[in-house]
This record gives structure tokens, sequence and C-alpha cells, in this order.
């Protein structure tokens, strides 16, 4: 180990195609006195070709006398891969067609005035296109009990006419804050369709259709909670959606295994560093186990159990947090000592009892795994990386273990059984086209195009810039050829692009998928 309290690393931009990362600190705090920023930021040097490199982290932090930040750190030598790591190459693993069109981030508004209380909603005649509502902190906090006006499908006359309540208070409360910015980017298109949610997900809504709930999980939580939630509740953007009803699933990702592997594919925010469910690095890619019925059956029954006990604790306690039961879950994993406040949640969510159900369902999916014992995180992400990649071969050779079957409401099925059929649905949502076809309302499709190609920049940092900016706007993975189409005034763009993008690749910026396209990391 070694302690620093300042470090200065100067980085040159690569040149060549291939490149590899020599020096990484992955999260390094950012300030440098009482005023300074209190963010995070990651330090890395590329050089040319293929080679080891040295990461170092940081294993503790402390104030110095003049207001800086004392790190010390631990050094690791080998090859870094592209999300800062030295080990399992999590962040080279590809999307699998068996997860893909069954996630999504929920609603979002655009706009508080659709946000109503029980009494408002009443006021306005308790029309059915009020739903409840959860936005990212009432699932793992104490629910607001607020509710959702949803207008999906009807047109503005349509509103008018079926709610008028509904219209008016759009009218008064939504409008006047899209109009004002009509003349903002995507802004005319959002003041023209007020009487919408900004992003009302119609790829979310057919996902969810004909199901009697789905998964969720909060995108930034200091616990990875998965919960069911009923249908009829209208989910906000910060959570991430499942269009899963089946208790299987939710044992697989509630288990050690698949935390062990979200942390490590997923990124962080904030000072806090809480850990951030990016869907397309941390569900798309994870392989599930291919379990025999008597193990699925055994994952469904505790995953029913686990749901169950939490909900039926928070409704006993109103104050109870799932937060407050997982923090305090920790402590008893850790053998910390509990605080007067914290045996007071173990006593009313019964955290013993939640750590049990945790233990005997980790137990179960390293069952159906195959895995014997409890192999340490880097050993279980190496079973998945080497996993994912056998499940990529499967599906170029055209079997694809299809996540979602349909099934009678309720009944939890045999995973051997189904792998091999292919709901219409899903596999039509994994498709390309289908993937180009997500718009949210009429004319979104021209509003997401450019009016007029930028112009490639001449600057090394502008390009890269660019770049990263190109695959962002596309949303959606795009091939190099097509890439290169989004920008006037320069020819052979395609021919010098892959050498941009492996060197965003290596920083984390762009990720690399199987079929040679690229999208926004």
């Amino acid at each position: 180990m070694r302690t620093d309290s300042r470090s200065t690393v100067r980085t040159a931009h690569p040149t060549e195609t291939s490149i590899h990362l020599a020096f990484a600190i992955p999260d390094h705090p950012w300030v440098d006195s009482a005023d300074g920023a209190n963010v995070r930021m990651a330090m890395t040097v590329a050089a040319p070709g293929d080679g080891a490199g040295r990461l170092l982290r940081v294993v503790s932090e402390s104030s110095g006398e003049e207001g800086e930040v004392k790190v010390e750190l631990a050094e690791k030598s080998g090859l870094i891969h592209a999300d800062l790591s030295i080990g399992a190459n999590v962040a080279g693993a590809g999307v699998l067609k068996a997860n893909g069109g069954i996630s999504s981030p929920g609603l979002k508004l655009h706009g508080a005035g659709f946000i109503v209380t029980p009494d408002e909603a009443a006021s306005l005649g308790n029309p059915p296109i009020v739903r409840e509502y959860r936005n990212g902190r009432d699932p793992t906090d104490r629910p607001r009990g607020v509710m959702l006006i949803d207008t999906w499908g009807l047109s503005e006359p349509e509103l008018g006419q079926k709610y008028s309540a509904v219209w008016q208070r759009l009218a008064d409360r939504v409008k006047p804050e899209r109009d004002a910015k009509a003349h903002s980017k995507d802004g005319a298109g959002y003041a023209k369709h007020w009487w919408l949610h900004g992003k009302p997900r119609p790829e979310l809504r057919k996902m969810l259709a004909g199901l009697p709930r789905y998964i969720a999980t909060v995108e930034t939580a200091k616990h990875r909670i998965f919960q069911f939630l009923h249908a009829g509740v209208a989910p906000d953007n910060k959570l991430i959606c499942l269009a899963l009803d089946d208790a299987y699933a939710l044992g697989v990702l509630s288990s050690r295994v698949h935390g062990v592997w979200a942390l490590a594919a997923g990124s962080h925010l904030g000072v806090g560093n809480d850990p951030v469910y990016v869907k397309i690095r941390c569900f798309e890619p994870f392989p599930f186990p291919v379990a025999t019925p008597d193990q699925q059956a055994r994952i469904c029954e505790l995953a029913e159990d686990l749901d169950a006990h939490r909900k039926r604790q928070q409704a006993a306690h109103p104050a109870l947090t799932l937060t407050g039961m997982y923090n305090v879950l920790a402590k008893l994993r850790s053998g910390e000592a509990l605080a007067a406040r914290d045996k007071l949640i173990h006593e009313q969510g019964l955290v013993s009892v939640l750590k049990q159900l945790h233990d005997e369902l980790d137990e179960a999916v390293r069952a159906a795994y195959g895995w014997t014992g409890q192999p340490d995180d880097a050993t279980l992400l190496e079973h998945l990386v080497a996993l994912n990649a056998e499940r990529a071969r499967e599906e170029a050779d055209g079997t694809v273990r299809w996540l979602r079957q349909d099934h009678p409401q309720g009944e939890c099925l045999a995973a051997s059984s189904l792998r091999g059929l292919r709901p219409a649905y899903q596999h039509a949502a994994s498709t390309p086209a289908a993937a180009s076809q997500k718009l949210d309302f009429p004319e979104a499709a021209a509003m997401a195009a450019p009016s007029a190609r930028p112009a490639w920049p001449t600057d090394l940092p502008g390009q890269l810039g660019a770049v990263v900016q190109a695959l962002k706007d596309a949303g959606v993975p795009i091939r190099v050829e097509a890439l290169a189409a989004r920008f006037a005034g320069k020819r052979g763009l395609a021919k010098s692009l892959p050498g941009l993008l492996a060197a965003l690749e290596a920083v984390a910026r762009a990720q690399k998928h199987a079929d040679g396209s690229y999208s926004a990391a």
C-alpha cells in the first residue's frame, strides 16, 4: 500500500487503434479544500498496444490540515478492463437475446402537475386514468401515497370531452411549463403534446400488458432490492421495470449472485457512491441458470416468501422502510453491534427472518447454477462471465433460452421445460427494427432526427465528445457506418471511428456489442 495526499496524472490522447490502460484509479475524491466540489472522479492513462497496467484503489480517506483529502491506495497489476477493474471482464460481457425486450425505465413525466393526492383525485371524480404511483424513493422509503394522471391513448379533444376536470388541471399546471420550454431541445414536441407524459414509454406498456404484476428495482440505491409491484402501479423514470411476473426470476435477481454481478456491472453516483442499476449492463447480459423443476419450485417458494415478508412487516409498521431493514441486515452479516434504533427496526422488520430467507435463497440459486460452497465475489464473476460467453455462442447457433414464458397467472413453471420456446412478442422486441420504433408519441421520430448533421470536429477532444453524444442520441446500439453518417464534412470517417471507439471503450464511455455495434456506456 502507499499513501498519497495529492496526485497528478498526465494523459496523452491515443492515436493508435490498439490501446490498453497503463494506469487507472477508478474512484478518487475531487475535493482539494473545504470549498471544493464534493464529487468523485476516475483517472486513467492509455498507452499504445496491448499490455498490463497498474490499478490503484482508494482504501481510506482522511482530511488534511489544509482541507485537502489524504487517500491511502492499494495497488494491483494486470489487464485493466473497460470498467477499470482487473479480473473477470464483466464490462466485456455481451447483451443476451434471452433477456431482451422485457426491461425499461418507468414513466418520465416532464410536469409535476400530473401528480395528485388522493383528495385531489377525488375532486377530479376519481377517473380511471388516475393510477397509483411510485417514484425512485417510494419502494425503499415511505410511500407518499400519491397518484398519477395517465392520459396515454387519449387525444387532447378526447381528454377534454371525457375528463374535463383533468383537462383543466393539466392545462393549468402542465401546459404553461411545457410552453415555456418550447424553444429548447425537444421542447416543441413536449409542448405540442402537453397533456401526455414527456416519456410515456409505449414499449413498457406493451411489455406489461396482461401481467398481474411486474418486478421493479430503484435505479440508484444503496441496497439492490427487487420487489413485485401490482400491474396497476405506475412506475417513475427512476425505477427499472422488468416485465416478469414469475417469482423464479424475482428469486434469482434477489440472490447474492445477481447482487455481486449488478454491483460490478453497474455504475455509481454521487459522493456516496450509490450503485446504479444500468439495465443494458446489469440485466441484459446477465445469464440466468437453467434450473430443474424442483430447483425452480424452491426458488419460487423462497422468493414469494421474501416478497410477502417485507410487505407484511411494512404494512404492520408504516414507518418501517426497506432501506432501514437492509441496513440492519448488513450489520447482522458483518457482526456490527446494533444501536437502539437498529434494534427497533430489527424487531419490527423481523430482520433475522429476512436474513434466513436470503441465506436460503442464495443457497438455492447457487444450486441452480450447479455451484457448490460459497464462492467469493471474484469467483462468482468469473463463472458468470464464462456463462455469458457460453450463452452468446448458443444464441449465435440459434438456441435462445428466452427468459419470459407465457404461462397461467401465478403458475411457476420449470425452467428446463420451457427454455426452447420463443414468445413472439419478446422475440419481436429484441430485433433491431423494433428497437428503432420505440416512439413516445407521434412525431417523436422526426424530433429525434437532427434537422442537419453536425460538422465533424477538427480537434481530438471534440471528436471524442461528439462520438459520445452521437451514441447517446442514437438511443440504441448503432454500427460504425451509421454512426459516421450522423456527421457532415468528413470523408472516410467510418475508417477512423474504430480507433476513437476503442479509446472510449477503454475508459468506459462506449460499449461494443457482439454484433459489432456500439452504444453509450
